[in-house]
């Protein structure tokens, strides 16, 4: 079959399509034909032997048939059956008793044996149970289609058999005709698809430029590797303004939300300010234009794909104006925690001034009572991690998130009844500690961007039983039900902002080591609650 498929593969696309669809022709035709020839065949012999039932039925009535039967006159019965046979044109009129012994016979020396000698048919159907029947049987005159019909005395006993018989080789000849039809049919068939494929594969050759379909794959191969190795972005889009062709490249520096559903979208869903549809409609290059798309100052160039006069599509490249945009991403960041210190400065000097304030009126009580306050709080902290958590690892990044927390401006609030006093020996810090940080972390973010300042993350922690549970609730957004489970694919985020997507997949990995799960729900305030469990039995 493989051999089969090499040496189509060789064929040009013209020599292929000729021989397909001749093919095709020949076994539709041929299928047609021989289900034709034989049904024409059986109708016939149905004809035939339906002709020779009758013919039998009418001799077996005769009344000088039945007395000369009767008699067992052969010398009768003889030459009345050869003339018989040559009026109703059949090849033999056979006249047997009802023992199914022969009084009369085309071959004399036939007359006197029984009539199963020649043919295998004991003629119980007409000397047993008195009915007329066909059969097809190949006698000492050929083959032949019979028909056989009982003789019955006056008191409606069966006393013999009457066979009248037709050769077939009239059929034959008409089934011959009928053959050399169909091939002469098949062979008109195969012209024409041949003179169909010609046309066709010289119309579809003319649109594919002359291209046999494996140098269109070749082609096509080659253009995907270009496109993926090209580091500038590229979009195609049709005359219908729906995309056709883009690279990664594209769909990083645009910041697209979904790679594999671009293709077939209308460009202005994807790039609504792209002026790819005026080119579309002018047919005017437009080159190294400076544009703003997603944030990204970039430069494009447009150009319409043609065929004839024909506009059937726009391609763009871009690229960054510069290469500092990954450098202004990390400046932003560092903005944003500079934004947070200097929050954090201006209150500290707020209660600084007020302490300041009240130790100059004389109010020294209430001052001791506001620097006992703030220190109280991260008293009572350092006391529950002390009682609550055995591991000084994982207590100094509950610590450190806690003033991340304060620094942001939301408040980490840990469950005071919670309990991780069973780490078992062999459980990573380094993992446990990233798992738990990286949700926290996520658990802030997500508080901080749509509560603001003075929201709320709770975290509670327990070691009963056979597994250590974490859970984490924030008051961010809350996850779609239908993304509780996208949300640990890998570079899957719900953030406009680029590098997100790692921290949750990290969290899912980390925890497949462990054996752990992570699950993700909505929590009792709107947002999301992660409940972390690890297995206490580690190989």
């Amino acid at each position: 079959m493989s051999l089969d498929i090499k040496v189509l593969s060789r064929l040009k696309l013209k020599s292929r399509m000729i021989l397909i669809l001749g093919l095709m022709a020949i076994v539709q035709t041929g299928f047609i034909g021989v289900f034709a020839v034989h049904y024409l065949h059986k109708s016939l012999d149905e004809q035939i032997g339906q002709r020779a039932l009758d013919v039998a039925k009418t001799i077996a009535v005769a009344p000088q048939i039945i007395d000369a039967v009767q008699r067992g006159d052969s010398q009768y019965l003889q030459p009345l059956s050869l003339r018989l046979a040559e009026e109703t044109q059949a090849r033999f009129v056979v006249i047997g008793d009802k023992q199914g012994i022969r009084l009369a016979h085309p071959r004399t020396e036939k007359i006197g044996r029984p009539m199963s000698d020649d043919e295998g048919d004991d003629n119980a159907p007409a000397l047993v149970a008195g009915q007329g029947y066909l059969s097809k049987a190949l006698g000492s005159m050929g083959w032949s289609m019979r028909g056989k019909a009982p003789i019955f005395s006056n008191e409606g006993e069966v006393i013999g058999l009457v066979s009248v018989g037709y050769h077939l080789d009239q059929v034959e000849n008409i089934i011959e005709e009928y053959r050399i039809t169909l091939i002469a049919v098949i062979g008109a068939s195969f012209l024409l698809s041949a003179m169909i494929a010609v046309w066709f594969a010289n119309h579809f050759k003319r649109a594919i430029f002359g291209l046999e379909p494996e140098q269109i794959a070749r082609l096509f191969d080659e253009q995907r590797a270009t496109l993926e190795s090209v580091r500038e972005g590229i979009i195609a889009i049709n005359n219908d303004g729906r995309i056709t062709t883009f690279n990664r490249t594209a769909v990083e520096t645009l910041g697209l939300a979904d790679y594999a559903e671009l293709t077939g979208r209308h460009i202005s869903e994807v790039l609504p300010d792209s002026t790819m549809l005026e080119v579309l409609k002018t047919g005017q290059p437009q080159f190294d234009e400076e544009v703003w798309l997603y944030g990204h100052n970039l430069i494009a160039n447009r150009l319409p794909l043609k065929q004839g006069d024909q506009i059937t599509g726009v391609v763009s490249s871009f690229r960054r104006k510069d290469e500092l945009a990954m450098v202004s991403k990390k400046l932003t960041r560092i903005q944003q925690y500079a934004d947070s210190l200097r929050s954090q400065s201006h209150e500290y000097s707020n209660k600084l001034h007020t302490i300041a304030g009240l130790i100059q009126i004389g109010a020294t009580d209430e001052a001791q009572a506001l620097i006992g306050q703030e220190a109280q709080s991260h008293q009572e902290l350092i006391t529950l991690l002390r009682e609550a958590v055995s591991d000084p690892v994982l207590a100094g990044c509950l610590l450190g998130k806690y003033n991340r927390a304060k620094e942001m401006g939301l408040h980490l609030i840990i469950d005071p009844d919670s309990r991780m006093l069973s780490l078992p020996e062999k459980l990573p810090r380094e993992h446990l500690v990233s798992i738990i940080g990286n949700l926290i972390d996520n658990a802030l973010e997500a508080t901080w961007e749509h509560t603001g300042l003075g929201g709320e993350v709770a975290l509670s922690m327990l070691d009963l039983g056979t597994d250590l549970i974490f859970e984490i609730e924030d008051q961010g957004p809350g996850v779609k039900e239908g993304d509780q489970e996208k949300i640990f694919e890998k570079g899957y985020t719900s953030k406009a902002k680029d590098g997100h997507g790692i921290g949750l997949h990290l969290v899912k990995q980390l925890l497949g080591n462990l054996n752990g799960t992570v699950t993700c729900e909505l929590g009792e305030k709107g947002g999301s609650r992660f409940i972390v469990y690890i297995p206490k039995a580690q190989g």
